[in-house]
């Protein structure tokens, strides 16, 4: 099996996402092969089974999420962040596929979330060693809650708003993103509590906490 290589593969996969974005895992074989202008088959030939083509592209997803992100995270200025922002209708497709996986839930959906984390972890680093983000006492459980936060957040505004037809995600996400950039920005740049006063007298309650991470720390 080939599942990452050559023109005939990939053509399969970046059909695969758009057709479960679309439908959401339920979409056969059949007519994803149709998408991709293959025969059923091919698509068995090269990733082995349903679950085999959805890993495929789950990869990919995440692959492509894991870059934008550290670009992000790691250039020091906000003009990587504004192109992202004047662009992100074109990330809809990636968004709606992570989006029917998440409310697919069972195996797969939880084998996503923990790479969603482990690859968090990984950029947030990188923006630690590149003077971008601040240093935490637990690298682990910070890039887990990131992970929570913005899947489940993502996941709820969809559920309360409607995913809507494919041809009007596009513009749902864009609504998403306009209406959540600010004050996640504004959280993360400036903080939420005046001090840390309620962080201290939790880690009093907790037997061998983490050492703090934070340079401005006391």
């Amino acid at each position: 099996m080939d599942a990452t290589g050559g023109g005939t593969a990939t053509r399969i996969r970046e059909a695969a996402i758009a057709r479960f974005g679309r439908d959401g895992f339920d979409a056969g074989l059949r007519a994803i092969a149709a998408d991709a202008g293959v025969t059923a088959g091919l698509v068995v030939h090269h990733f082995g089974s349903k679950d085999g083509l959805r890993r495929a592209c789950d990869a990919r997803v995440l692959r492509l999420i894991r870059e934008e992100k550290a670009k992000t995270l790691t250039s020091g200025t906000s003009e990587m962040l504004l192109t992202q922002l004047a662009e992100v209708e074109r990330f809809a497709p990636l968004v709606l596929y992570l989006l029917r996986s998440l409310q697919a839930g069972g195996e797969l959906a939880a084998e996503l979330i923990v790479q969603l984390t482990t690859d968090a972890e990984k950029y947030l680093t990188a923006g630690e060693a590149a003077g971008v983000i601040l240093p935490s006492r637990d690298r682990a459980a910070r890039a887990r809650y990131l992970a929570y936060q913005s899947a489940g957040g993502m996941l709820l505004w969809f559920t309360l708003h409607g995913v809507g037809a494919p041809g009007t995600f596009r513009t749902a996400f864009r609504q998403y993103v306009d209406e959540v950039t600010q004050p996640a920005l504004e959280l993360f740049a400036q903080g939420l509590l005046v001090d840390r006063t309620m962080l201290d007298d939790f880690l009093m309650q907790v037997p061998d906490p983490p050492e703090d991470g934070s340079p401005s720390a006391s």
